[in-house]
């Protein structure tokens, strides 16, 4: 790399929810980073106060997620003034429109020896995904691979797809890493169970997660449902639009008084680590960090069996995978963790060991790495 100057693009929120912790590595490792972030969560000022001192411009670029977004051109413009006076040995983009933006931004700068990295955090474009996302997603991804230096993705799916595009290298990292720090520090300040008036015994079945359609949370509302066990209770932590239509899922089968919903909630790792089971019925994911982070705290999972999920979850040995869609299998599988506490408690055991790799440690090392090399 010709000089240590770093720019990372992204949106404030993947900054806030993934990137800061490697920001700041990046800085302490005596690199000049300077970020290009557009405004999609209003987080702009919470990621100026966590970053002083550690980096030296904060730039906003007008872009939307959405490709079809006429302000994109604008931003393509701002991005283009940033890179051409920036003199930077290296840019690391992510995400879709931010990355192809990005990228075509850069190819001034790339024939002056910048160094392009594009961090792919999942594909839209995957096995089982809609047509509509292969037409669009897929041509765009294979058309701008040639305008990075390298790509980088954080599931094994997205690795070979990747490997058949024009670049001259692909690695795989572990994602950015989960906070081992805020997980530790797990005290019993709030008892879930005096909360919802469960009683010591009661088995939980815990998701986190936005509440829309990808999650999926209603094949675990019917699993609930086909138990007919009033000792086994599942609790949902999140908001998203989904939330009526799932109460009324709940309603239907008559296990209203079974399922929580609890909102958003800042103590969710106080939560995890007072349930049984994590259960994660998604469509779609590229590394499921809350999966992630219920390995952690020792919990089995079950879940779907789908990009990203079969990376971290090895069938029988961290947990279960069942169709994202059968609600009988997912069924099937906590009872089988309910009648086996032991079962229950060796792979919660194993699950703990098997997330190392994917820490935040280790995932701030394998970055690093990957940048030297460049």
């Amino acid at each position: 790399m010709k000089n240590k100057r770093i720019l990372i693009t992204s949106t404030d929120l993947m900054m806030v929810q993934f990137l800061l912790p490697h920001v700041i590595n990046l800085s302490e490792s005596g690199y000049d980073v300077d970020l290009a972030c557009s405004d999609v969560g209003g987080r702009l000022e919470e990621i100026k106060e966590k970053l002083q001192g550690y980096i030296g411009n904060i730039y906003t670029v007008n872009l939307r997620r959405s490709p079809l977004s006429i302000s994109n051109f604008k931003g393509y413009r701002e991005l283009c003034r940033i890179i051409d006076r920036g003199n930077y040995g290296l840019i690391w983009t992510n995400e879709p429109v931010m990355g192809v933006v990005t990228r075509l931004s850069a190819r001034n700068a790339r024939q002056n020896g910048t160094k392009v990295l594009y961090m792919v955090h999942g594909f839209h474009f995957y096995n089982g995904a809609p047509f509509l996302n292969w037409m669009i997603y897929y041509p765009i991804e294979r058309l701008m691979a040639p305008y990075s230096d390298i790509i980088c993705t954080v599931n094994t799916e997205d690795y070979r797809r990747a490997k058949t595009f024009n670049v001259d290298r692909v690695e795989y990292i572990h994602g950015i890493g989960i906070n081992t720090a805020r997980l530790s520090n797990i005290s019993l300040r709030h008892n879930i169970r005096d909360e919802l008036g469960l009683n010591k015994d009661t088995f939980i079945v815990l998701s986190i997660g936005e509440l829309n359609k990808n999650k999926n949370q209603k094949t675990i509302i019917e699993a609930i449902a086909l138990l007919k066990n009033k000792d086994i209770h599942y609790i949902i932590c999140g908001k998203g639009y989904m939330e009526s239509n799932l109460m009324e899922y709940a309603n239907k089968f008559g296990i209203a008084d079974s399922v929580h919903f609890m909102g958003y909630r800042k103590d969710v790792v106080d939560i995890c680590s007072q349930s049984d089971v994590y259960a994660m019925p998604s469509f779609r994911e590229g590394l499921p960090v809350s999966s992630l982070e219920a390995m952690y705290c020792g919990l089995p999972l079950v879940t779907s069996n789908i990009r990203g999920l079969t990376d971290v979850n090895k069938d029988g040995v961290n947990g279960f995978l069942c169709a994202p869609d059968n609600a009988s299998a997912f069924a099937d599988k906590i009872r089988q963790l309910y009648e086996n506490p032991d079962i229950c408690k060796k792979i919660g055991a194993r699950n703990k060991e098997d997330v190392i790799p994917y820490t935040i440690a280790n995932t701030k090392t394998e970055i690093l790495c990957v940048l030297k090399s460049l």
